[in-house]
């Protein structure tokens, strides 16, 4: 049995939702979303609750029952409170500055690094720390990745840019051989 699955996603006042064969729509005053599922899943809503049941009792059905479930529930939570993510950026002449749907970040490399700020994702840039904010889960959690990408902490000085609650496990030098 799916825990997962079998949780009941209350459905806040600020978003609707509604049901159209297998497609979940869901909307607010700003963004619409739409989840496509799997035809061994059975949708029901009623009441501002939403609800799934695997069709058949293969172990395939389970895990879309549990995997339809979080992505629902992730939709109404990035509708109704939305997701974000924090960047630092550590080193010596490293900088982030916030351009024309841009993201401009000085890493040490011997050019600037211009990040497009893709659509549905909103950034602040607030000395060295980087905000992404958005309602797509998936999408916030992909552009962190890419921008720490660019320059990944290293473990001798911590340079680089990290998750803010990310801990880096530092190494001693060559000094520390004797």
């Amino acid at each position: 049995m799916s825990r997962i699955g079998k949780r009941i996603i209350e459905i806040p006042s600020s978003v609707q939702a509604s049901v159209e064969g297998s497609k979940l729509l869901f909307k607010n005053s700003k963004e619409k979303h739409e989840l496509e599922t799997h035809n061994r899943v059975k949708i029901t809503l009623e009441n501002n609750q939403l609800s799934f049941q695997p069709v058949g009792e293969d172990a395939q059905s389970r895990a879309y029952w549990g995997t339809y479930g979080a992505l629902a529930n992730n939709i109404v939570i990035g509708l109704s409170t939305g997701f974000s993510k924090t960047l630092e950026v550590n080193g010596v002449g490293y900088k982030v500055a916030l351009g024309n749907k841009t993201l401009d970040l000085s890493l040490g490399f011997s050019h600037p690094v211009k990040y497009p700020i893709p659509a549905g994702i909103e950034m602040v840039v607030e000395k060295n720390t980087i905000t992404i904010k958005g309602s797509d889960k998936q999408k916030v959690g992909q552009v962190a990745a890419e921008i720490r990408s660019f320059r990944p902490p290293e473990p001798y000085k911590g340079k680089g840019v990290k998750y803010s609650d990310e801990v880096i496990i530092r190494k001693a030098g060559k000094t520390a051989k004797k």
